[in-house]
């Protein structure tokens, strides 16, 4: 089950108070602020959700790629069932070149057949995504299975473009999100009272934005290697008196 966080405030009605609330409250204010028109907005299943859905698509032009788990109730299982079933060969498929020691296959099935039978609006396609990864140094195999929603109808997505809109929506998720929770375990931080949890996340941001702009290879990697040379973290900041210009008066 998934448990969202207190993310943000938002304004109460009739008074000037603010109250704390969750990505899934905070999702459509945010989007208030963009021109999304005619965008595709991509998100995990804590997003899947038909409020959202109907806002996106009945109210600003845009359309919607969004994964499917288990806090919706069927959704889930109505569409791996038809997947799970399905025996054909894969609509798209892409090989990527050897990297860091592994060769990964993505494979990506779309149906129209869903559209009217899902409980959720705007259903242009439903798609299952397949990720295998061999680990060339062991041979090992290891297999991931997601399955999704897009509001986009075939012509204007095509299996190749769903499968290109869920790896771009991981890009992300793995460039931002992912890499702040693994070195900084944020989803089992206890800090939650006040402007505490925002303060924090907006330092943690800036950290690793800061470590990135220096086109390390590894965030984690030289994360250990500044927690153990704290001059290094003052050369990076630029607050020591060799990384500052030298002005001739």
């Amino acid at each position: 089950m998934l448990h969202p966080k207190k993310v943000g405030t938002l304004p109460v009605a009739g008074c000037d108070e603010e109250k704390q609330t969750n990505e899934i409250k905070i999702a459509i204010p945010l989007l208030e602020t963009i021109d999304i028109q005619g965008k595709t907005i991509t998100a995990d299943a804590l997003l899947t959700q038909r409020e959202l859905a109907q806002y996106l698509v009945e109210e600003r032009g845009a359309h919607y790629h969004f994964t499917v788990k288990g806090n919706q109730k069927q959704l889930p299982e109505e569409t791996a069932l038809y997947f799970d079933h399905l025996d054909r060969e894969p609509d798209h498929s892409t090989l990527d070149s050897p990297d860091h020691g592994r060769i990964e296959t993505r494979n990506v099935w779309v149906t129209t057949t869903l559209n009217d039978y899902l409980n959720f609006p705007h259903v242009g396609q439903a798609f299952m995504v397949e990720r295998i990864t061999i680990d060339k140094k062991s041979g090992k195999q290891r297999r991931e299975v997601a399955y999704g929603i897009t509001s986009k109808m075939p012509l204007l997505a095509s299996a190749a473009q769903v499968l290109q809109d869920n790896r771009g929506h991981w890009s992300i998720e793995n460039s931002c999100h992912y890499i702040i929770d693994w070195n900084y375990d944020e989803d089992r931080s206890r800090i939650r009272t006040g402007y505490g949890p925002e303060n924090m996340t907006r330092l943690r941001r800036f950290a690793v934005g800061i470590i990135k702009s220096k086109g390390v290879r590894s965030v984690a990697q030289k994360m250990r290697e500044l927690t153990m040379n704290t001059r290094l973290v003052f050369d990076y900041l630029k607050m020591t008196r060799n990384t500052c210009p030298v002005s001739s008066i």
